[in-house]
């Protein structure tokens, strides 16, 4: 049964990778054109050579950008579908769709946009790039410690429960976590490596679209796996065969 989750999982994140891509290419393309526009004209005035273009700009923006937002979609979605299949029936009562929302929400929290608040997505021209691998560590080290940070805020919920009921719980147990994350962005190292004359708009609006993009992946996703999931489950039930082995 994992196994036809998995497939249904990989599935939902082609479809929504077809329109994130369909986002990207429509909003986020022509932003990366205007940063690199800044890049060459900033190496020109400094009196730089221009660097070989090794792979053309269309094919970038093309099929490479298609490639790329596919491989890490489907790829999402099937991780999407195991963690599905590890929760629900065991750590969630609500209905297939209902908790495939909710794994999604929290995972575009925990993942997207936490580490998102203290390292947000830059647009091509800013960074340094003799930073690039101590940039890249705290990026991930931010979300490592979100998720987990989450995960024992469920944790607590869960426990709170019995005592001050379910919602008052979950409240709880999110000012705790809000606090903590808090308490972790204001101790790591912060990085602003933005040219001072670069465009404030630009920045603002690569930054908001790659948010975007991943509100689109992470909705798609859960809203066509929750339909499919929840098809598969109710065809197994009727044949009164257990939902998961």
């Amino acid at each position: 049964m994992v196994g036809n989750l998995l497939l249904r999982g990989m599935i939902a994140g082609a479809i929504a990778g077809i329109l994130v891509f369909a986002f990207a290419h429509t909003f986020g393309e022509p932003l990366v054109d205007q940063a690199i526009a800044f890049e060459e004209a900033a190496a020109t005035a400094a009196g730089e050579a221009a660097e070989p273009e090794i792979v053309s700009r269309a094919t970038q923006a093309g099929m490479g950008l298609f490639t790329g937002v596919m491989a890490y979609s489907i790829a999402v979605g099937g991780l999407f579908a195991l963690a599905f299949a590890f929760v629900h029936g065991r750590f969630s009562k609500l209905s297939v769709r209902g908790t495939a929302a909710v794994i999604a929400l929290a995972a575009f929290v925990a993942i997207i946009l936490v580490p998102g608040i203290k390292y947000p997505a830059n647009p091509p021209a800013v960074g340094n790039p003799d930073t690039i691998g101590v940039r890249t560590e705290l990026f991930f080290l931010m979300i490592v410690v979100s998720v987990a940070a989450l995960i024992a805020a469920i944790a607590f919920a869960r426990s709170l429960a019995a005592r001050f009921g379910i919602w008052n719980g979950a409240i709880i147990a999110g000012v705790a976590y809000i606090v903590f994350i808090g308490l972790v962005q204001y101790l790591l190292p912060p990085i602003n490596e933005v040219p001072e004359n670069y465009s404030a708009m630009v920045l603002w609006r690569f930054r908001t679209t790659s948010l975007g993009m991943h509100v689109v992946l992470w909705s798609v996703l859960a809203a066509v796996f929750g339909m499919l999931a929840e098809k598969r489950l109710a065809s197994q039930s009727a044949v009164g065969r257990p939902a998961f082995r």
